[in-house]
């Protein structure tokens, strides 16, 4: 395979790597929200998170659609992620519906944050569509309206401060070990299309990498600027809901 052929390959593979882990999440929050609408505190709110549900399986499956586009398996591409949020529901395990809808509104939203930044390394339409999917979020409306009402209560606030600080930092750890084991979802995030380790604007361009020292950080080290922005999303939820990050 010459070199020119190669790269639309990386790319597309890539493409896939990412819309894989999307379809994934947006099956994940089908289950969620499922499971959150039968323990809902009214049928209100169990017909409105119920609701919400079928519209993540819709969200998937436009997904998944794109990923046969490119030529992928949707469901490898889907399957290679099926533990990725296995360690962090174990670790943050919501004691009262509180804590339930901070857990929906802010640790998955980090993971959603992700997939945002790593989607500018996408083609046009790979890129929309994970944009459109990762932004039609009723389901965080719901939860900023009824933490808003939570808020007032000052020992509530203070436990759920304390709650969304353990919320962001295990969510950060799902990030870390995702740019460790998945070489594709950097180099989206990089911009480079995998086959010379640059994307082709020279050296001089004026826009900086993501990650320009991921392919040299040992390991266990994650991009500064991916984990500022990340860090920073998570502070401007938490200021939408009055509460300390």
């Amino acid at each position: 395979m010459t070199s020119s052929s190669a790269a639309p390959a990386a790319a597309t593979a890539d493409a896939v790597e990412l819309l894989g882990l999307v379809a994934q999440l947006e099956h994940l929050a089908f289950a969620r929200l499922a499971a959150d609408a039968a323990l809902a505190p009214t049928l209100e709110h169990r017909l409105e998170l119920s609701r919400y549900a079928s519209t993540a399986v819709v969200r998937r499956d436009r997904v998944l659609a794109r990923v046969a586009e490119l030529g992928g398996d949707p469901v490898a591409a889907m399957g290679a992620y099926d533990h990725v949020l296995d360690d962090f529901d174990a670790r943050t395990e919501p004691s009262t519906w509180w804590e339930r809808l901070l857990k929906v509104y802010v640790g998955y939203g980090v993971a959603d944050d992700f997939c945002r930044l790593a989607a500018a390394g996408l083609d046009e339409t790979s890129r929309a569509l994970v944009v459109e999917v990762l932004d039609d979020a009723s389901h965080a409306d719901l939860a900023v309206a009824e933490l808003d009402a939570a808020g007032t209560d000052t020992a509530v606030s203070a436990r759920l401060a304390l709650w969304g600080r353990r919320l962001v930092g295990e969510a950060l750890g799902v990030v870390q070990r995702l740019v460790v084991q998945r070489p594709g979802l950097v180099r989206l995030l990089d911009g480079t299309d995998g086959t010379d380790g640059t994307d082709g604007r020279g050296a001089g361009d004026a826009q900086a990498s993501v990650v320009p020292a991921e392919v040299a950080a040992p390991a266990n080290q994650a991009p500064t600027k991916l984990f500022g922005e990340l860090t920073a999303e998570h502070t401007r939820r938490m200021t939408r809901l009055g509460l300390t990050a």
